[in-house]
């Protein structure tokens, strides 16, 4: 794929524009893009979720943060430059049976956002109503407020108390549930500690999803490098590859 665009959202977060006819493919929310790192010696891709998705345009958004010599190397590409994509991979979030009218939480928090906004698009495609409750550690590093807000409610809360609801993702779902009731549906990406709260709070829920995270290698299911145990398994040896058997579970199912 072709780089287009790229911008510094943030103190280390950037987002990324790619051309290609590879967007064709792409068509489920919470799917992921495995980059190959443009450097001989980086050898294992980076997988990146993807923000948004425009056929029309065969263009897509991603969104990461710079952690180490993989992604500084991305963030100092030019509009122009070529990468080698692998995807769209995972299994992306079920919208297939959502209904109009329904109430959905839409939870993100951090590096975990950014799916959620193509997730709530095409939900309000569907006519879902959605509750938007983002996390982020400090007001600096917060990105796509606005446009977050121009999809529906959106409220946000800030580890260190600088910019909205002093506080966790978790007050925040409470304060929703509170003010428009049990969601229809539920789909949170983020952190292990947001998953585990979300996890606990909809673990018997019908329609609650989450996006794990995990360290890849293939990204495909072959190298069995981001597994994680299933609950109520006794013998502890039961598992699920995210790569290929997720990102998306329900909650409820998962050793977090």
């Amino acid at each position: 794929m072709t780089l287009i665009e790229q911008k510094n959202l943030a103190p280390q977060i950037f987002e990324m524009t790619l051309y290609g006819k590879l967007v064709k493919e792409m068509e489920v929310p919470g799917q992921f893009l495995h980059l190959r790192v443009p450097s001989a010696e980086l050898l294992l891709r980076r997988p990146i979720s993807l923000a948004e998705i425009d056929q029309t345009t065969e263009t897509c958004k991603l969104i990461y943060r710079v952690e180490g010599k993989g992604t500084d190397i991305f963030s100092k590409m030019k509009d122009g430059d070529q990468i080698d994509v692998m995807g769209p991979l995972g299994n992306g979030f079920d919208i297939g049976n959502v209904k109009a009218e329904e109430t959905a939480f839409i939870i993100g928090g951090g590096i975990g956002a950014p799916p959620m906004y193509e997730l709530s698009k095409e939900l309000i495609s569907k006519g879902v109503k959605v509750i938007q409750l983002l996390g982020f550690a400090t007001k600096n590093v917060i990105f796509y407020e606005e446009k977050f807000k121009k999809l529906g409610v959106t409220r946000i809360a800030t580890d260190d108390g600088t910019y909205g609801m002093h506080g966790h993702v978790g007050h925040l779902i409470d304060q929703a549930i509170e003010e428009f009731g049990q969601p229809d549906l539920v789909y949170a990406c983020g952190s292990n500690g947001l998953l585990k709260a979300v996890d606990r709070k909809f673990d018997d829920h019908p329609k609650a999803y989450i996006s794990m995270e995990a360290r890849m290698a293939c990204a495909v299911g072959a190298c069995y490098a981001c597994v994680v145990h299933v609950k109520d398994d006794e013998t502890g040896m039961s598992y699920v590859k995210v790569c290929d058997d997720g990102p998306i579970f329900e909650t409820g199912k998962l050793v977090i």
